[in-house]
């Protein structure tokens, strides 16, 4: 869904050429493309590649030679469902952390790279306690494997700055939504379930008083903002430690809580006060602590980018 938006802002602003290497299983497929396509000029279209590979092995010389030529990297690719990852870990250990690792190998041996970006998630950080506002470089506590798989495709990304000296930005996003979104996302699950009339379900705190929240930021905002990254090469100060490898936080403007949210998208639909049924879990009942509460404050996406998103 990212890749769909960020391919179409980069098509409209931009003279590149594109090349998108994917495996095109049940998140990625060549549909989303099509119609995007339908935008945009024959001309335009022929600046977009696909090539089919799946990073889970090695970017071999005859996949390097269909690539061709790269000026930048922006690793999106990711298994993100967390409720999978707790049931399937190592499924999550080859997507995140392996994918990284081959495609990290196979920059390192790029002549004319101007920079890799590697897109993971505010998720690395886990719940944050009341008051506490985590920024850039904060601890990391993962609190799922698939959290904990992204985080260690950051640590590899940081090992290739400092070992390669490969030029890397590293990107926190809190949760991502946006038109083709997969349908086991909460958005377009909610929707479909809105329509048909089943029961929603809304994660809360232990009390069950208090529903999950996010700072949803739309795709589109996303795209945006790695084009801005790409376009003005923000140069931070390395932080303690001497750590060089740059991280900023893309997050939204407003915090929704998702009870709030589900009563938005049945209202969208004419169904508030009538058929909106839900039912509040716990973070133990379903066996998933990722669902806290999680504040995160975007301190250089702010003062460094000068830009900040609404939902």
């Amino acid at each position: 869904m990212n890749c769909f938006h960020l391919i179409g802002k980069l098509l409209k602003e931009t003279d590149w050429e594109i090349i998108s290497l994917d495996r095109l299983d049940f998140s990625g497929n060549l549909n989303r493309l099509h119609d995007l396509m339908q935008d945009f000029t024959p001309e335009d279209r022929s600046r977009v590649k696909i090539v089919y590979h799946d990073l889970k092995s090695a970017i071999n010389p005859l996949i390097s030679a269909d690539i061709g030529r790269v000026d930048y990297v922006l690793h999106l690719a990711a298994g993100s469902h967390v409720d999978r990852s707790i049931e399937y870990p190592m499924e999550f250990v080859m997507d995140n952390v392996v994918w990284t690792c081959n495609i990290l190998d196979y920059v390192r041996g790029l002549n004319r790279l101007e920079r890799f970006v590697y897109f993971s998630t505010d998720g690395v950080f886990g719940p944050a306690p009341e008051g506490v506002n985590y920024e850039e470089n904060d601890r990391y506590n993962s609190t799922n494997p698939y959290s904990a798989s992204k985080a260690g495709g950051e640590e590899l990304a940081v090992a290739f700055e400092n070992t390669y000296g490969l030029p890397i930005y590293i990107t926190h996003t809190m949760n991502v939504f946006g038109e083709r979104q997969t349908p086991e996302k909460f958005i377009p699950l909610c929707i479909k379930k809105v329509m048909h009339d089943e029961t929603v379900t809304i994660h809360a705190d232990a009390t069950k008083t208090q529903a999950g929240s996010r700072f949803y930021v739309h795709a589109r905002d996303v795209a945006d903002a790695l084009l801005f990254l790409l376009q003005n090469n923000p140069q931070l100060e390395p932080d303690y430690g001497n750590a060089k490898c740059r991280k900023f936080n893309i997050v939204g403007k407003e915090e929704v809580d998702n009870l709030s949210l589900a009563k938005m998208i049945a209202s969208a639909q004419g169904k508030i006060g009538i058929s909106l049924h839900w039912i509040v879990l716990t973070i133990l009942e379903i066996l998933i602590v990722y669902t806290k509460l999680l504040i995160h404050i975007p301190t250089k996406h702010k003062s460094e980018l000068g830009q900040s998103f609404m939902i």
